[in-house]
């Protein structure tokens, strides 16, 4: 079964779940974001009635989960949600596999009384549910702590108005230790007996020290070659701490110099936000959610065979949070599009809605991606149009 939400709702995904003959939870945010394609829509009574049986579900966004545990009528499904949306939780529950790794719980009340030296610079301070990199901050040195709060304390009504609160919630905070490395995105499904089955790895390409955003993943038979292994087996220990089965999600995590795998996070019951999952089939030519729906697993051996040399990249034409985005004008779409010299997909985003103008999908030499990293390094407002 599928739950579709908002944000976004690709075409591809659309057609996939007609495609697929998978039952639709009938709600009016279904509707509105598919028009009227001729889905197997099922009421509540009957969404709540497979769940209590087992079975499989997916939704698009986080927003989607509200409805997946109102019935609580699968228990076990729900536990996995809550470790997974839960970012100290899930923490404390993989705490077995990363014993030297510090993280503590803070609510918001108690950020003016944490005391920052109490912790090695530079470190995280994010919402314990938390979305898109929203309201995540580095903090360099104890004397940034008033600063932080402050951004804090300024973002918390925004985070909610254009999130509901069980996707970002402003009330409790996660203080972590920053994990120097590189940061991976891995789409991964457990099967009914845990096994995780990886359909893609993405690295999620910062653009200086200090960023934290989600501007720029990129997938590449050098990626895949070099991280199925390492990263399917760290996901079956993962696996068996939070007892995954039947199970999809987006796990990120980062890679030491040294080569240690440490979490991130885990988002429940999908792959990629925003449909970036998508990228999947523009990457490797096949079907993500097939996979899942159908046990299936990517013959990779073949697949990479035929892949070699290229990266396909996700852009995300973000923009600033100064920016009034009630002034703008227009967007310079073809002018954003020049960044790329082989755009698969452009997908346009309401930007008064969301801090996002499009997506952009785009295949290319893997040896451009400098290249690439150094046009986007700069913000998007030279696309924007104000009045």
């Amino acid at each position: 079964m599928i739950v579709l939400d908002y944000p976004y709702v690709s075409r591809f995904l659309a057609d996939s779940v007609l495609e697929l003959g998978q039952s639709v939870l009938d709600t009016p945010q279904a509707r509105a974001l598919v028009g009227d394609m001729p889905l197997d829509y099922i009421d509540e009574i009957e969404f709540s009635a497979r769940l209590a049986l087992g079975g499989k579900v997916y939704t698009n966004s986080e927003n989607g989960l509200e409805h997946v545990l109102r019935c609580r009528c699968n228990e076990d499904l729900a536990r996995q949600i809550d470790i997974c949306k839960d970012k100290a939780l899930f923490r404390e529950t993989v705490a077995g596999l990363h014993p030297d790794y510090r993280f503590q719980r803070v609510s918001f009340d108690g950020l003016a009384d944490f005391d920052p030296s109490s912790r090695t610079c530079p470190f995280i301070v994010k919402p314990t549910r938390g979305f898109f990199s929203l309201g995540v901050h580095v903090v360099d040195s104890p004397t940034d702590w008033p600063t932080v709060i402050k951004a804090i304390e300024a973002e918390r009504a925004v985070l909610n108005a254009e999130y509901p609160e069980a996707v970002v919630s402003g009330g409790e905070f996660i203080v972590e230790q920053a994990i120097d490395g590189e940061e991976y995105a891995i789409d991964v499904y457990y099967d009914a007996e845990g096994n995780p089955v990886i359909t893609n790895i993405l690295h999620h390409s910062f653009l200086s020290a200090a960023d934290v955003s989600d501007r720029l993943y990129y997938t590449s038979a050098r990626i895949i070659e070099t991280w199925l292994l390492p990263f399917t087996e760290y996901l079956r220990a993962v696996g068996c701490e939070c007892g995954f089965r039947d199970f999809v999600t987006h796990v990120e995590v980062r890679v030491t110099d040294s080569g240690d795998i440490l979490p991130i996070e885990a988002n429940p019951l999908r792959l990629a936000g925003w449909c970036v999952a998508d990228v999947t089939a523009h990457a490797w030519g096949f079907n993500p959610y097939e996979c899942y729906f159908k046990e299936l697993r990517p013959d990779w051996d073949a697949i990479l065979t035929e892949n070699q040399g290229m990266a396909t990249v996700m852009v995300i034409g973000d923009l600033p949070p100064s920016l009034d985005r009630t002034t703008i004008r227009s967007i310079d779409y073809d002018g954003f599009q020049s960044i790329f010299s082989n755009v698969l997909e452009l997908r346009k985003i309401d930007y008064r809605q969301y801090p996002v103008f499009a997506f952009a999908f785009a295949s290319m030499p893997e040896a451009e991606l400098d290249a690439l990293k150094s046009t986007i390094m700069q913000d998007f407002t030279r696309f924007v149009v104000t009045k």
